[in-house]
C-alpha cells in the first residue's frame, strides 16, 4: 500500500505497482508521473466515479483495479490504453459498458457485483480474453459474438437473468472453468433434504479455518447431546450476498445434491434460518494440506505451486484416478463443479485427495440432453488441467516413466 504523500513527493518515481486507497474522489493526476514505469494500477476501495482521457499516457498500464468504487459507468478510456490486459471493477454501480471501452490486448475482465443489463458486441472482438467474470449483474442475454472467444478458458455468469441457455458458449474451444447457477435458465425448485435441518443453536463455533468469496469455515464444539454425528465437525457459514461465483444458496443446494463421495468433504448437515445459511461437515483431519495454490496474475487460469514442490509420478497417478472418480460422480448428479483445481484440493501423505469448494458449482438437470453432454465436456477440460498442472511439478527423475508418459498421452490424445 501507498501513500498519496509519496506520491506528490515523488518518492515513487520508478514504481511498477501502485495501490491507493485513501478514500479518493478524484484520480491524483500525480499518478501519470509514473508513465515511463507503471504497469500495475490500484485503486479498489475508493470513491471514485470516473477516470481522465489522460490515462492512456500511461503507455506501460498492464493491470487497472478498480474495485469497491462508484463507477456507474466502466471508462470508455481504458480502451485506448494499448498494453492494458487486465481490468477488475468489481463491486461498483456499473450499468453501462461502452463498445470502446474494451481495449484490444484484453486478457482478464472482471465485473462481477455490478447492475450490467447488456454486454457490447465488441466484447466478441477480444480473441486474447481468457478470463471473464460477469457474476452478480442484471444480464438478460449474452452477445452471440462470444461465440468467436477461442480463448476463453473460465467463464462466470451466475447469479444474472439471463433467460435461455446461452448456446454460444457450449462449443467454445477452451472453456474449462464455468459457472451459471442463478439464472432463470436452470432454475429449480429442486430443495434437496440428503441432510437434516438443525438449529444453529445446536453448536457453538471456534477456531477459523479459512474463509473464500462465498462464507467462512470454521471449526466447531457442539453444544450438548451430538447424538448421530461425529464429536469433530467444521461449519460454513454462508456469506448471504451474491459472491464472485454466485449465490450461496445455489451453492448450498449443488452440494447436498451432489451427496457423499469418499473424496469429497462429508456434509452431515445444514442450517437454514433468517439471516443465517450454513453447512456443516466433517472436520478434515490436520494432516491433510493443500495440493496447488490459485492462478496468479501471470498464470491467469492456471494453479500455481510452491517453489521447489515436486510429486512423484505414482503419487500424481493416484490422485487423478481419485479425481477422475469424483468427476464421474459429480456428472452422474448432473452437478458442474466450475471450480475443479488443485488449489481446490487437499493431499495427504499416501496421495489421498479430498476435493471441496462448491462455490461455483451448478446443478444442470433442468437442461436439455446435448447441452448437459456440452456442459460435462466442459469440465472435462479442467479435469485435464488437473493433471497437466501435477505433471508440472513431478519429480524429474519420473518423466521418463511409463505412468508419467501415459497420463500425458491422455491430454494429448483426448486434448485439453
Amino acid at each position: 500500500m501507498h501513500t498519496l504523500s509519496q506520491l506528490k513527493s515523488g518518492e515513487l518515481i520508478g514504481t511498477k505497482r501502485l495501490k491507493l486507497a485513501e478514500g479518493l474522489t478524484d484520480f491524483p493526476l500525480e499518478i501519470l508521473t509514473l508513465a515511463d514505469t507503471l504497469e500495475v494500477l490500484d485503486l479498489s476501495d475508493n470513491a471514485l466515479s470516473s477516470l481522465p482521457d489522460a490515462l492512456v499516457k500511461l503507455t506501460k498500464l498492464k493491470i487497472i483495479f478498480a474495485s469497491n468504487n462508484q463507477f456507474d459507468t466502466l471508462p470508455a478510456v481504458l480502451g485506448q490504453c494499448p498494453e492494458l490486459e487486465m481490468i477488475g471493477f468489481k463491486s461498483n454501480h456499473i450499468s453501462h459498458v461502452p463498445e470502446n471501452a474494451l481495449p484490444a490486448k484484453l486478457r482478464w475482465l472482471i465485473l462481477t457485483d455490478n447492475r450490467i443489463e447488456v454486454m457490447p458486441e465488441t466484447l466478441g472482438e477480444r480473441p486474447r480474453l481468457q478470463k471473464l467474470a460477469l457474476a452478480g449483474n442484471c444480464l438478460t442475454a449474452l452477445p452471440l459474438s462470444m461465440s468467436k472467444l477461442s480463448n476463453l478458458e473460465l467463464l462466470r455468469i451466475s447469479a444474472n437473468k439471463l433467460q435461455q441457455c446461452p448456446e454460444q458458449l457450449l462449443q467454445l474451444p477452451k472453456l474449462a472453468w464455468f459457472a451459471f447457477a442463478g439464472n432463470p435458465f436452470c432454475e429449480s425448485t429442486l430443495k434437496v433434504k440428503s441432510v437434516p435441518s438443525i438449529a444453529s443453536s445446536q453448536f457453538e463455533l471456534a477456531q477459523l479455518l479459512g474463509q473464500g468469496a462465498s462464507g467462512v469455515i470454521s471449526k466447531a464444539m457442539w453444544n450438548g447431546d451430538h447424538t448421530g454425528f461425529p464429536a469433530d465437525i467444521a461449519v460454513k457459514v454462508f456469506k448471504g450476498e451474491v459472491t464472485s461465483d454466485g449465490y450461496p444458496e445455489d451453492e448450498l443446494q449443488a452440494c447436498l445434491k451432489v451427496g457423499n463421495h469418499p473424496n469429497l468433504v462429508q456434509s452431515l448437515a445444514q442450517v437454514n434460518e433468517e439471516g443465517y445459511l450454513a453447512l456443516i461437515m466433517n472436520l478434515i483431519p490436520a494432516h491433510y494440506n493443500n495440493l496447488g495454490l490459485p492462478p496468479s496474475l501471470d498464470s491467469c487460469t492456471r494453479d500455481t505451486f510452491p517453489t521447489g514442490f515436486t510429486l512423484p509420478v505414482t503419487d500424481i497417478a493416484r490422485m487423478v484416478e481419485q479425481m477422475e472418480g469424483v468427476f464421474a460422480h459429480l456428472h452422474d448428479n448432473q452437478v458442474c463443479h466450475g471450480d475443479l483445481y488443485a488449489h481446490n484440493t487437499l493431499f495427504d501423505e499416501n496421495a489421498n485427495i479430498i476435493f471441496g469448494d462448491f462455490g461455483a458449482a451448478s446443478m444442470y438437470h433442468m437442461l436439455n440432453e446435448q447441452q448437459q453432454q456440452r456442459i460435462r465436456a466442459i469440465e472435462q477440460r479442467a479435469l485435464h488441467h488437473f493433471i497437466d498442472d501435477l505433471l508440472s511439478v513431478c519429480a524429474e527423475s519420473d518423466k521418463a516413466s511409463e505412468a508419467y508418459q501415459a497420463l500425458a498421452k491422455r491430454i494429448w490424445t483426448e486434448g485439453i
